[in-house]
């Protein structure tokens, strides 16, 4: 993962979907106009003034090529439903009403969408599957994660546009590492039970008594494997966004006064 500068304008690039000539980022804190806990790249509406959302995507997207008024939003609520897009719904969220609640995915086969995933410590998933010319942007919280929505959004570009598993290109973005992402037993219960192979990716706090961490980015590189992807063709970045609050926000360190960071992917 490669980080990008343009002024005040901070934002990391996946190099395998930019080899590919995908338009993409997952977005920083730094460089745009909102303040206060907000400050500065507010990707989400929140408490935040409007009017500094709209100029924040203004920012954003115009830096990675494209067009702020094309953007996709869905309410995410960490479930394991994909929604597909198309240019009808170029907008939504951002500018218009959001019709469809409850999806934490969204895919599309149609050019100049911004598909738009929100995170705040939860993994964001890109995907580029380049024989079909189709793209996804996936929110894998630790539910999300539970229910394996990364690979079902493999098997919908698979099983819906016939792309080849082999081919697809996926981003695994900054999210709380394994270092920061504390659980108690009944996470890990939903865990052992439904994923009983991310044993190896579970550990025990030694410091506190009925804790333990979790690797959520090798448990999704791990899902994403399972579901035919090649290793060679997900980029994972391992970046923690607890431990670095200078540039990301984190839910863990100031709970829900702060901004939302965002992924944004178009073809």
């Amino acid at each position: 993962m490669k980080l990008v500068k343009k002024g005040k304008l901070e934002y990391f690039v996946f190099e395998n979907l930019e080899k590919a000539g995908i338009k993409h980022c997952f977005s920083t804190r730094l460089g745009g106009v909102s303040e206060g806990c907000f400050s500065s790249l507010n990707l989400a509406f929140r408490e935040d003034k409007p009017e500094n959302v709209i100029e924040n995507y203004r920012i954003i997207c115009s830096a990675i090529g494209t067009d702020s008024k094309n953007t996709v939003w869905t309410r995410q609520i960490h479930t394991d439903n994909i929604i597909e897009v198309t240019a009808a719904d170029r907008g939504k969220g951002l500018f218009k009403e959001r019709q469809e609640d409850g999806y934490d995915g969204e895919y599309t086969t149609d050019k100049d969408v911004v598909l738009t995933g929100f995170s705040a410590d939860c993994v964001l998933l890109f995907f580029y599957a380049p024989d079909v010319k189709a793209i996804a942007m996936t929110h894998s919280g630790w539910r999300g994660t539970v229910l394996e929505i990364g690979g079902k959004t493999a098997d919908i570009l698979a099983e819906k546009y016939g792309a080849d598993r082999a081919k697809i290109i996926a981003g695994i973005s900054p999210a709380i590492g394994k270092c920061c992402f504390q659980v108690d037993m009944p996470v890990v219960k939903e865990f052992r039970e439904k994923l009983p192979w991310s044993e190896e990716f579970i550990s025990v706090d030694t410091s506190e008594d009925g804790k333990f961490f979790i690797d959520l980015h090798s448990v999704n590189q791990r899902i994403l494997e399972n579901h035919g992807l090649l290793p060679e063709n997900i980029e994972n970045s391992r970046m923690c966004t607890k431990c670095h609050p200078d540039i990301f926000f984190s839910h863990r360190i100031t709970g829900n006064a702060r901004g939302s960071l965002a992924g944004l992917i178009s073809l």
